[in-house]
């Protein structure tokens, strides 16, 4: 059951759990159905991909999804994770907030 997801596409996140765990990136892509999120250069698999017309064949790296529950959103004051929260400013936006400085994520 998908949840409102507080990680969105282009946020630098920290992985807190697994094999990756305390290497950082870059949100690329967003799957809320399945609660996870593609991070550059974390969770990366080796394929041998077979040869076709319009590809070349060998090895090649591959990102594969992570839970987001793995993941936390890095504090854009201190770069240390933090957990998301919400405020709504006095013009009337909804802005996500981070919790460990209070500082708006998203301006």
């Amino acid at each position: 059951m998908p949840v409102k997801m507080k990680i969105r596409k282009g946020d630098r996140v920290t992985v807190i759990a697994g094999r990756d765990k305390g290497r950082s990136g870059d949100v690329v892509k967003v799957l809320p159905k399945d609660n996870r999120v593609i991070v550059s250069g974390i969770n990366v698999a080796r394929r041998h991909q077979r040869q076709s017309a319009g590809q070349e064949g060998g090895i090649v790296s591959k990102e594969l999804p992570i839970a987001i529950s793995n993941l936390a959103l890095l504090d854009p004051k201190d770069n240390k994770p933090t957990r998301v929260g919400y405020k709504v400013l006095e013009d009337g936006r909804k802005v996500r907030v981070a919790k460990r400085s209070g500082e708006v994520i998203d301006g």
